[in-house]
């Protein structure tokens, strides 16, 4: 990601040099014309038009020089913060190179660990460059007058982002500043025919009005919630746009076709900004009329509270209507965020994170002051928004908790792993009430970028992360998508996993293998109404002894499921079936199923569906059945455990339905998304079970 942005920056100097070199042209023959008899201009003239043009090229030239052979070899710690120091210290003008380096430098203090050798070079960087734009804040100008709130005081942007704010119970889409002394709500005007970017205000709140509502405090709407099928459906209409967006730069020059996809896209990331967000943020103004944002993250959402909270100790606000007319005016030069969040950010051909499954062990957490009940959370960036993936069990009544617990997260080009570290409050009555749900007291939060690099090695990857005094250490493995999936035929002569179905249920002598029929059994007794079952990650640790168990036909095993988590004993039934040595599908009917899916007849593809069904082995179609039967009942309680069939579907789809590995078209870099096989799986997968439903 370093590397990332300063090949940006690169570029962009590349640009500017070529035109001020264009500017320079001129500049000789008019300055040796400034001698003769009949000059063009004078000297003084020359002067005012190329004010210190020499001495920017000069200046962005040596920068350019000094930058490029250290991005050309670059290493892990490679430094390039003393570069950053020379050029916001000799460059004075003009003020959007600066910014667009102060901009840079934030990007890439981003992803530097504060341990890198650069860490220090470029915060030093970073602080010259922010007091430069403060004094420059303060020149009388219409557009900077709009930046003063006092006389010696200045307004200062602190953060924006693209926020979906709930309107009469529809969602809208703003962008929303955070001033030193206000929050301003904005939305961006359609663009016309020779103008750039506008913003509309909508409202603004000064801070030192600005509330945090709770339900009973509001007269809340109910939020809107948009069914998980649609969500996936958008992931997977952006992944195909991707493909064919790469098709399309691999046998064209680009053009019109490239110009509709990347529309396409660009609608596809909107409307999946716009309608994944469920999270309540609500601020109300003194008069009490409350305002209501949707967000992802309960991370984002604390971010927000501390940061407002912490600038109403030392705000002091004085608005005027002009004023606030030249604020929104300005906000297009002062935004960071340029773009949605989304796919969009990212050049097609690069790698937009990791993609395939990520092993995380929480050991432990020290710092703590008392002794409390503290679990964690853990959070990964998925298409541009946040998910929580997995949750410890609460630690009782300590201050260093040792939790030791492992989870398999599946990650979607994801680039962040955050960790959230919650007090339990037992006591209902001293619960805080927000947003209309009982919330335990978040004591910490924190976030590491997923490296390449690092991640890439098969060990695993000890870190810490540190956070308001409390340091959670962590484990970390990766594992690819292609090969997490690749199907492993098991060494051992006896076991189950990893074994052939037909293998097991032959010496069992039984039809449906017993591992299958007892984690079912299970679920269906205590796990039906669980939130998110089948999707939420089970403890590692849990799932391997499991497996263990029922590879060593341990009669202890059903002692052993009734005292773990539910959410354990789904992820053995998956690991189950993913270790396969063959899909129960089977490689042999997969171009089948891929043909019966792009039939447009929705009655020769049922036909074909379950045709393709009874020509099954014997142990897959009838455990398939068993299956069926089971998520059908899954899917019945959809509106306690929030289960669709279609959710099921993403879940069993790419496990149960894979083209075999001669067949597989999936690239062998790591971080690369694998798009097309699981949409193709998703689709086929939730046709196999809706046709099959009402048959089996």
């Amino acid at each position: 990601m370093r590397k990332w942005v300063l090949s940006g920056i690169l570029a962009s100097e590349e640009t500017y040099l070529s035109h001020l070199g264009a500017i320079l042209l001129p500049m000789k023959p008019l300055r040796a014309a400034a001698t003769t008899s009949q000059p063009m201009l004078t000297i003084q003239q020359i002067e005012t038009i190329f004010f210190k043009v020499t001495e920017l090229h000069e200046i962005h030239k040596d920068f350019y020089n000094a930058l490029l052979p250290r991005v050309q070899e670059w290493c892990h710690n490679q430094c390039v913060g003393d570069l950053f120091q020379k050029l916001v210290t000799l460059l004075y003008k003009p003020v959007d190179r600066v910014t667009r380096s102060t901009l840079v430098l934030h990007d890439l203090l981003k992803h530097t660990p504060s341990s890198h050798p650069d860490y220090p070079l470029l915060q030093d960087a970073l602080r010259i460059s922010h007091n430069f734009l403060s004094s420059i804040n303060e020149e009388i100008t219409p557009r900077r007058q709009s930046m003063t709130v006092k006389k010696g005081e200045n307004r200062q942007l602190l953060r924006d982002c693209f926020m979906v704010e709930l309107v009469e119970g529809s969602r809208k889409l703003r962008h929303v500043f955070l001033f030193t002394d206000l929050l301003l709500c904005a939305k961006l005007k359609k663009q016309t025919a020779g103008k750039g970017q506008q913003y509309d205000c909508k409202w603004y709140i000064p801070l030192s009005d600005l509330t945090f509502q709770t339900i009973e405090d509001s007269e809340a709407t109910p939020i809107p919630q948009v069914q998980e099928e649609e969500i996936d459906a958008m992931k997977i209409r952006i992944s195909q746009i991707k493909n064919e967006l790469q098709r399309e730069k691999r046998t064209t020059k680009g053009g019109k076709a490239m110009e509709r996809l990347r529309k396409k896209l660009s609608e596809q990331d909107s409307l999946l900004l716009l309608m994944s967000p469920s999270m309540a943020f609500r601020v109300a103004n003194r008069n009490g009329k409350g305002f209501t944002f949707l967000i992802s993250s309960d991370y984002e959402r604390a971010e927000w509270k501390d940061i407002i909270r912490e600038q109403q100790k030392k705000c002091d606000f004085s608005l005027t209507s002009l004023e606030l007319q030249m604020l929104t005016n300005s906000c297009v030069k002062l935004q960071t965020v340029h773009t949605i969040p989304m796919t969009m950010n990212k050049e097609e051909d690069e790698s937009s994170g990791f993609y395939g499954f990520l092993n995380v062990i929480v050991h432990s957490a020290s710092g703590l002051q008392q002794s409390l009940n503290l679990y964690c959370t853990l959070e990964v960036d998925s298409f541009g928004y946040f998910v929580n993936k997995a949750k410890t069990r609460v630690y009782r009544d300590s201050t260093e908790p040792k939790w030791n617990e492992e989870f398999e997260i599946e990650l979607e080009g994801s680039q962040t792993l955050r960790l959230l570290c919650y007090e339990k409050c037992y006591n209902k009555a001293k619960q805080n009430k927000e947003d209309g749900e009982s919330t335990d007291r978040i004591m910490a939060k924190g976030q590491i970028q997923l490296d390449p690099q690092t991640l890439q090695s098969k060990d695993w990857q000890r870190t810490v992360i540190t956070m308001n005094g409390i340091e959670v250490k962590l484990s970390m493995k990766f594992t690819s998508r292609e090969f997490s999936l690749k199907r492993m035929p098991s060494r051992k002569q006896s076991g189950v996993f990893g074994v052939k179905i037909s293998v097991v249920t032959k010496r069992e002598r039984s039809k449906v293998p017993l591992i299958v029929k007892q984690c079912v059994e299970e679920i269906e007794r205590r796990g039906m109404e669980e939130v998110g079952i089948y999707r939420v990650s089970g403890v590692a640790t849990d799932i391997q002894a499991l497996k263990g168990a029922f590879d060593a036909n341990n009669k202890d095993v059903s002692v052993m499921m009734s005292e773990m988590d539910v959410n354990a004993i789904a992820g053995t039934l998956k690991l189950y079936f993913r270790e396969l040595p063959e899909p129960l599908f089977t490689d042999d009917l997969y171009p089948n199923f891929a043909g019966g899916i792009a039939l447009s007849d929705s009655v020769a593809k049922e036909s074909c569906m379950l045709n393709l069904l009874l020509s099954l082995p014997e142990p897959n179609l009838v455990t398939f059945l068993f299956l069926l039967d089971h998520l059908k009942r899954i899917a019945d309680n959809e509106s306690v455990n929030k289960m669709s069939f279609h959710n099921l579907a993403t879940v069993f789809g790419p496990t149960l339905l894979r083209p075999s590995e001669k067949d597989s078209k999936i690239p062998a870099n790591a971080t690369q998304p694998i798009t097309m096989n699981d949409s193709w799986s998703l689709e086929v997968m939730s046709q196999v079970l809706y046709s099959s439903e009402g048959k089996s």
